[in-house]
């Protein structure tokens, strides 16, 4: 087997497995996690560059104000969407989470249409018609838009756009983003030591040891990720990135029991025709792409 599957499929069923390690530390705030979050991330990634002694990049970027502006951006798109998924998470809105990420392939297509001029296809253009019908039957049948979902999708779609262009590789990159929100982490954690309404540090040893955790599982999967993308090609990289939300799905379902009703399964089921036909769609033009003689073009 090709290690990259290995590689990526771990990334993508570690997001997927997410929600039951964020419930184990629901008493505590989603403010406050994603606090954490940031600083035991911020600690295992400067562990890790120490290692390697993988330095010499953050000098070049100080230095370079426009890629620092792009970086503070990605940073602030990625806390977003951390924030946003965890209060779902944490109030019963896991379904809708999931439903964000499912939707994700398809946003990226609208913003390589609208901001990198990129032009899709007939059947990207349907599988779009057909994932807007989607929301709109969902917001017809709960009196509002499905914002959850259209939260992370928006934000984890520009969020990799901001990626895609980016000048560093994932470590650095990932690192960098840390650096920079971690002023802000830090003075959240400060206040709600100075109010005395801090989870951190608890009395009890466990409750710590989840909350420092955050770092290694918040880091490890988006490595795992990177070492995956560089050896597939995008087209399996793509189908495999559906592990996350179908697990999301499943343990809200069956393990947090949040309600899905038939109403609710016509506008997800809508969505999941449009990425079934996406996925199709990019799957036939990988195996004509594959199929060509080397130097062979199309059309």
């Amino acid at each position: 087997m090709n290690p990259g599957v290995v590689y990526a499929a771990l990334a993508f069923i570690w997001w997927g497995l997410f929600p039951l390690y964020f419930r184990i530390v629901s008493a505590v705030p989603p403010t406050e996690i994603l606090a954490h979050r940031i600083v035991w991330s911020l600690v295992f990634l400067l562990g890790l560059l120490a290692f390697r002694r993988q330095w010499a990049w953050l000098g070049q970027v100080l230095r370079q104000p426009k890629v620092l502006a792009a970086f503070t951006a990605s940073a602030l798109l990625l806390a977003g969407n951390w924030l946003t998924y965890l209060w779902a998470v944490n109030n019963g809105h896991l379904i809708d989470a999931s439903l964000g990420y499912f939707i994700n392939p398809l946003v990226n297509v609208l913003l390589g249409y609208t901001v990198l001029h990129e032009r899709p296809r007939r059947a990207q253009w349907l599988a779009l018609s057909l994932a807007g019908l989607g929301v709109v039957w969902l917001t017809i049948a709960a009196g509002k838009p499905p914002w959850i979902a259209l939260v992370l999708a928006s934000t984890f779609g520009a969020y990799g756009l901001l990626r895609k262009v980016a000048v560093l590789g994932p470590l650095e990159g990932l690192a960098l983003e840390t650096i920079l929100l971690s002023p802000l982490a830090v003075l959240a954690l400060a206040v709600l030591a100075w109010q005395g309404s801090a989870s951190f540090p608890a009395d009890s040893a466990v409750t710590n040891l989840w909350l420092m955790g955050f770092g290694p599982i918040t880091a490890a999967p988006l490595l795992l990720f990177a070492a995956g993308a560089r050896r597939l090609p995008l087209m399996t990289l793509g189908l495999l990135q559906y592990l996350g939300p179908t697990l999301q799905f499943a343990i809200g379902i069956w393990i947090f029991r949040e309600p899905f009703t038939a109403t609710r399964g016509i506008g997800f089921g809508l969505i999941w025709l449009a990425l079934l036909l996406y996925s199709f769609d990019g799957w036939q033009r990988a195996r004509v792409g594959s199929s060509k003689p080397a130097g062979a073009t199309t059309s």
